[in-house]
């Protein structure tokens, strides 16, 4: 999908810098900034770097922005766009600027006094390298010469460079080298080096916007030059990595266009919205080095993979997309880590143990893996992972960390003291702007899915009568096995081969009945009904806990409708799509907090505090719209008249790719009035969610 921005859209700088691109490699590392070419952001970067074996959280800032000057005779014309602390500095290319576009990369176009210069840029997939290629189209009647310096930071992302860092250059090695890091270059201009120069106060607006600090600092110590004669048509080109660089710009911009054209392809997708979306989704799908499988990146530019926003994801970034073999990838890396039946929030880093703070990533694990076997049929999978899941079962069903734990009504509470579990989880001091202790909706309509997926798993695996092989040895025992080695896989298949082979692995032998989980998941229904149903309000209690927040309307209610096995009869299932449709929907994502509660609040903005308070207070969430879609074509049985709606609805998400984040969908909108992205400005389960509409209305 090719998106055009032209003069009426960078009329001056703030317009310029309201849309910005994002490439992503695979390893955590980024190139993303505006389309005026400038910065907005501390993080933005021509090459944002992550080394293979420090994948995906280690980011580097290596090259911040490229300042452009075109030469012709005695007059000098900045074609790059930056604003400083001090206004009047600013550089003013975006008055020469004819136009930007996207598709796969960005190029720009400007037009200075006769010349022409195209400049287009790159990410390798797969490596820290960037390509950058200029072309230069002299028709002014007088020599003219493109000067191009980038500016440097080598320090991690969101950091400036220390003053006085050091820089060194060699033009022989073809390599800069600073604060440990190494870059190399290579170019077919002129190259000249010169003593370091730092360039103070760089000013991000959208980091001033949002109570960040915005002044930054740069480093120079070299320039490009592309001389062009009267009447003459140059193309030049650099090209910067972290590794000796052995590939052109041009390479560069091949492999990344065949990389999107086969996400595209892979999908199955026809809708050409859904087929950019498959695109986007495989920018946050990332090797990541300490477990050597892949991981989903939660946003660009903030987050990290985190448990629970890659159960989320994974569905609609990998499955919807047909990226199976990344599925099974991500769910045996969380099989590996699953600890006292809990998903990790937080992978480790170097020595540093996981993270277990959620209740929701096991449960959707689980879901996870039946969406996986819907698509693939792939049983030997989930024979290898039915252990992990059993495990996780049990842990919930007698209790486990941060007071998760199944009440004598077949319920799951969650959360205690300054522990928040689900996705509402800020936590800001002593201060819980979300407080959902208890039984959260959500949760429990998680956890009675599970149940439904093992009692279905259970009818597929052993229906035969035979003896689940997981089954045959204690839960520990049986998870230490297949951690055996570090080889998931291997140690799973093997398990499940013989018995002989699991009690080796074991060490010890012992018979266990089945749990009757139909039975299980029988008595959480009628528990669901009885305690969450608000007939009142005709729709769901957001979290049974005794306190107020009982009955505020959220939008977590809405995937006790959209997941595969109901809990409601089907017109409560349509009170609960209607209601949430009346309080909560706008096109771009659902509120989290009806406008109508006391302690809505509309704006997301402001210092930290500030936002956090606001953060699932009202705030609009893109993600929630892929469940409310699914919701109403569920409960309106696929018809064509819902599928139309739906399709007429989504008009909002084509529009939505042109803004923020070209190409990709955002984190959150303001909640009163939902008009331009915020936070992450792309977000991995906002695509992956909508991904899985347009799945639905293809193939259902």
């Amino acid at each position: 999908m090719e998106f055009i921005y032209g003069k009426q859209d960078f009329c001056n700088l703030e317009r310029g810098e309201e849309n910005c691109w994002l490439m992503a490699n695979g390893l955590g590392g980024f190139s993303s900034l505006t389309m005026a070419g400038s910065c907005n952001r501390n993080d933005h970067a021509v090459l944002m770097s992550c080394a293979a074996q420090e994948a995906p959280n280690h980011r580097w800032n290596m090259i911040h922005r490229l300042e452009e000057v075109l030469v012709t005779e005695e007059k000098e014309f900045h074609i790059s766009s930056q604003d400083f602390w001090e206004h009047e500095r600013q550089e003013c290319g975006w008055k020469y600027q004819t136009s930007f576009v996207y598709e796969d990369y960005p190029r720009w176009s400007y037009v200075v006094e006769g010349v022409e210069i195209c400049k287009t840029m790159a990410l390798m997939p797969g490596e820290n390298t960037v390509g950058i290629s200029y072309e230069i189209r002299n028709r002014s009647g007088k020599r003219a010469v493109l000067k191009v310096l980038p500016h440097l930071q080598f320090v991690p992302k969101g950091a400036s460079p220390a003053e006085g860092q050091e820089f060194e250059i060699s033009l022989v090695e073809g390599v800069i080298r600073s604060n440990g890091r190494s870059l190399y270059f290579l170019t077919d201009g002129d190259l000249e080096e010169f003593p370091v120069q730092y360039q103070e106060g760089l000013y991000y607006r959208y980091d001033a916007n949002h109570g960040r600090p915005e002044p930054g600092r740069t480093a120079v110590n070299h320039r490009v030059s592309f001389e062009t004669e009267p009447g003459q048509v140059v193309r030049g080109e650099l090209v910067y990595g972290t590794e000796p660089v052995k590939i052109t710009a041009e390479q560069i911009h091949k492999a990344l266009v065949k990389q999107r054209a086969e996400l595209r392809e892979q999908s199955g997708l026809k809708d050409e919205t859904a087929r950019e979306l498959a695109a986007a989704a495989g920018q946050f799908v990332s090797y990541r080095a300490s477990t050597g499988e892949q991981t989903i990146l939660a946003g660009f530019p903030f987050f990290e993979d985190w448990g629970r926003d890659t159960m989320i994801a994974l569905t609609g970034c990998c499955l919807s997309a047909r990226q199976y073999d990344t599925a099974e990838s991500i769910l045996r890396t969380f099989m590996r880590y699953c600890r006292r039946g809990l998903m990790p929030n937080l992978f480790p880093e170097g020595e540093q143990e996981p993270r277990y703070n959620t209740v929701d990533a096991a449960l959707l694990f689980i879901l996870a893996v039946y969406e996986y076997y819907q698509r693939t049929g792939n049983l030997a999978f989930v024979k290898e992972a039915y252990p992990v899941m059993e495990e996780i079962v049990d842990w919930y069903e007698k209790g486990t960390d941060f007071n998760i734990a199944m009440e004598e009504d077949g319920l799951i509470r969650a959360g205690a003291g300054f522990d928040q579990v689900t996705w509402m989880d800020v936590r800001v001091g002593d201060i819980l702007p979300t407080p959902r202790h208890g039984k959260p909706v959500e949760i429990n309509a998680y956890w009675y899915n599970a149940l439904c997926i093992m009692s279905r798993f259970d009818e597929l695996l052993w229906g035969s009568g035979e003896e689940p092989s997981g089954k045959s040895c204690e839960r520990e025992l049986c998870r230490d096995a297949l951690s055996i080695e570090g080889n998931l896989q291997k140690a799973g298949r093997e398990a499940a081969s013989t018995d002989d082979s699991l009690k080796d692995a074991c060490g010890e032998y012992k018979q266990i009945d089945l749990k009757d989980y139909a039975s299980l998941a029988a008595g959480v229904k009628e528990s669901f009904r009885k305690q969450f149903w608000n007939e009142e309000a005709h729709c769901l209690k957001d979290v049974i806990s005794g306190t107020g927040a009982d009955r505020q309307i959220r939008c977590n209610q809405i995937w006790a409708v959209s997941l595969p096995f109901p809990l409601l009869d089907k017109e409560q299932e349509k009170q609960v799509v209607e209601t949430v449709f009346s309080r909560l929907y706008t096109p771009l994502g659902l509120r989290t907090l009806d406008p109508g509660d006391p302690e809505f609040k509309p704006v997301y903005t402001g210092e930290l505090l500030q936002r956090d308070l606001a953060y699932h207070q009202g705030t609009v969430w893109v993600f929630p719209l892929g469940g409310f879609y699914l919701a109403y074509l569920k409960v309106h049985e696929y018809s064509e008249e819902a599928r139309d709606y739906v399709r007429r609805q989504l008009l909002g998400t084509r529009a939505a790719l042109r803004e923020g984040c070209i190409g990709q969908l955002p984190e959150i909108y303001d909640g009163q009035f939902p008009v331009f992205s915020k936070g992450c400005f792309a977000q991995a389960w906002s695509v992956g969610e909508l991904l899985r509409v347009y799945e639905a209305l293809e193939r259902h």
